[in-house]
């Protein structure tokens, strides 16, 4: 059965027979952007209102690929069993040039991390779960069928006009969160544009329900015998669910590729059948683009109404609950007091940082797929004529790189003999503990000190952890040194790492992260 979203009730807002207090956070849209947002603040105790002018998840798979790390994230907000128990894990990709394969990876499971590298689910069932543990937080106010119609972003606060199907009302808040996408209304009421490019290039995205054994693969094909001349990818869903995305070019009119009449026999040449039901079809136009800067006042961007990429390598929605992880901390410190506005500023350059990388990469993959005519599609062709005699040309072959955590630069790192995947500015790896449970379920909302192999002592404002180093901690934590001590943010970043450390440097380091230095 094709998915049938939730129709959630619509409940009159107290603003509409009388002024409500302001609030310390007010966020726009309940996509998975807007609700991790809100499920963050509330694990950091700050309460939120969500406001969205639909009361139905999204329609069609649209964000269907989550890396480990969007995994991660999902376990704190606690919905990442049920991401992982309902999603098609998947590990095999195969690059095709017309009907020969180039090359395919395996992300083999490696052990010792509770979660795989990629789960395919589509966005709605993410929403539906998110949807539902918001419901379950007394801090969230979420309330559907209520449309933003008007912003004023002052000095201090943010005045936002709603209108609902029962009237208008107003809301005043100390922070607005804009996480309504890529065609954002608060970003359009500020009067503010993207930067960066706009592709000539359209894709048709189609969602099949088919009953075939296909395996959990992605497959990615460069002028295919059943598209001619053009690229196509394909990947699995839950329930019999089928992802194709076929490229058309920048003249195809995107109402007629929609049409049935055309879609279907797009779908047959590539599947190979015609016994399949459409789901959902959309087309859309590559863009690589951004803010100038997410930070504007009272006003924070997060997901796409801050950035936007080409859906290729995933880099979309594990994007955005990267800046929801990198936001939700640092706006509860300010929020408390415990913290100076300027934190703000950091969110601001590492998530423009991240997003960069995210096009840069997403740039490059568009402009391998859809050459320009002369020496980009003359450097493409002779590139796959080169695959047939040499394997390191492969490496060169870009369907979309694959999404992973951004290594936020500017950390020192005064132990660069330790490994390099726990290296300052990265995501702390997870690790299995002798006791089964797992490192990353350790981490509270505070910063930790972590000690391997070596006590810590006691530290105000921070969490401590002495562990001893079992296989999984040694090869990720200390590779061949005996012992080490690692400093952590609340979103699980590593800011520092020593083999030996007095406690005034670890104090002062704390204070740093706390924008206190």
């Amino acid at each position: 059965m094709p998915y049938q979203a939730k129709e959630y009730t619509f409940v009159p807002p107290p603003g509409l027979d009388s002024k409500e207090q302001s609030k310390q956070v007010v966020i726009v849209g309940a996509g998975p952007i807007g609700l991790a947002m809100a499920i963050e603040l509330a694990n950091h105790d700050i309460p939120s209102v969500i406001l969205d002018e639909s009361n139905k998840v999204s329609t069609g798979s649209r964000a269907i690929c989550w890396s480990k790390r969007s995994l991660e994230i999902f376990d704190r907000l606690g919905i990442g069993d049920q991401a992982l128990a309902k999603g098609v894990m998947w590990k095999v990709g195969r690059t095709y040039h017309r009907d020969r394969e180039l090359f395919n990876f395996d992300l083999l499971p490696e052990q010792g991390h509770k979660y795989p590298a990629f789960v395919n689910l589509q966005q709605y069932y993410v929403e539906e779960y998110l949807v539902a543990k918001a419901q379950t937080l007394d801090l969230i106010d979420l309330r559907f069928l209520n449309k933003v119609v008007g912003i004023q972003n002052g000095p201090n606060s943010v005045k936002i006009d709603i209108t609902t199907p029962h009237g208008d009302y107003e809301l005043k808040t100390e922070y607005l969160v804009a996480c309504d996408g890529v065609r954002s209304t608060v970003r359009k009421k500020l009067g503010l544009e993207f930067i960066g490019e706009l592709f000539e290039e359209r894709f048709l995205i189609a969602d099949i329900e088919m009953h075939r054994e296909f395996p959990p693969e992605r497959r990615f094909w460069f002028e295919p015998a059943f598209h001619e001349g053009q690229s196509a990818l394909l990947h699995k869903q839950p329930d019999n669910i089928y992802r194709i995305d076929l490229q058309l070019g920048w003249e195809a009119d995107s109402e007629k590729e929609k049409l049935p009449e055309n879609v279907i026999p797009r779908i047959e040449k590539v599947v190979g059948t015609s016994d399949f039901k459409i789901d959902w079809v959309s087309v859309y136009t590559f863009q690589c683009r951004r803010l100038e800067k997410f930070v504007h006042g009272r006003v924070i961007f997060a997901g796409d109404s801050a950035h936007v990429v080409s859906p290729f390598g995933a880099r979309g929605g594990n994007g955005g609950l990267q800046d929801v992880d990198n936001l939700g901390w640092k706006l509860a410190a300010i929020i408390k007091g415990r913290s100076p506005e300027s934190l703000m500023d950091t969110y601001n350059a590492e998530r423009v940082f991240g997003s960069d990388e995210n096009i840069a990469h997403s740039t490059r993959t568009t402009k391998f797929m859809t050459p320009s005519d002369g020496v980009e599609r003359m450097f493409r062709d002779q590139l796959f004529k080169l695959t047939r005699v040499t394997k390191f040309a492969r490496n060169w072959i870009n369907p979309g790189r694959l999404s992973v955590p951004a290594v936020y630069p500017k950390f020192e790192d005064q132990a660069p003999e330790l490994p390099l995947i726990a290296r300052p500015g990265s995501v702390a790896p997870d690790a299995l503990l002798d006791d089964g449970n797992w490192l990353l379920n350790l981490f509270d909302k505070n910063v930790t000190v972590l000690g391997i192999n070596t006590e810590i002592p006691e530290i105000k404002n921070c969490q401590r952890l002495n562990l001893p180093a079992n296989e999984f901690i040694k090869a990720r934590y200390l590779g061949e040194q005996s012992k080490a001590i690692y400093l952590i943010r609340p979103d699980q970043v590593i800011c520092g790492r020593w083999l030996e450390v007095s406690e005034k440097h670890v104090k002062r380091e704390i204070n740093q992260i706390w924008g206190l230095v």
